[in-house]
């Protein structure tokens, strides 16, 4: 499934980490007036998403950022402390990670399962 321009995302609040630990992000913060990427997986650490598809999205970064992209999220049913733990251990500089800990955004796009 895509998510196109003007499609209706659910305007939930997300719980990020930040130097001072969990706290946290709105909705328009992560996305209000600009052109994000946004792609999900199954789960941190499995796999195919550590060897590949994180890693790639992290270094293409530039190519995103030359098509008018202005920010690069991956978003996955874990919580702020393991998406972190994920990003630093994969060492990802330009991805930003949405935990979305308790799936509610997930679920609400009816991508569940």
């Amino acid at each position: 499934m895509s998510i196109k321009v003007g499609d209706k995302v659910p305007n939930i609040n997300f719980t990020t980490m930040t130097a001072d630990g969990p706290a946290p992000v709105g909705y328009d913060d992560l996305f209000a007036g600009k052109r994000v990427a946004l792609f999900s997986v199954p789960g941190a650490f499995t796999p195919t998403c550590s060897g590949q598809e994180l890693p790639s999205y992290d270094s293409m970064y530039s190519q995103f950022k030359d098509l008018g992209i202005d920010e690069v999220y991956c978003m996955s049913v874990n919580d702020a402390f393991v998406m972190n733990a994920w990003a630093r251990d994969l060492e990802i500089k330009n991805v930003v990670m949405i935990p979305d800990g308790c799936g509610t955004f997930t679920r609400n796009m009816g991508m569940l399962v």
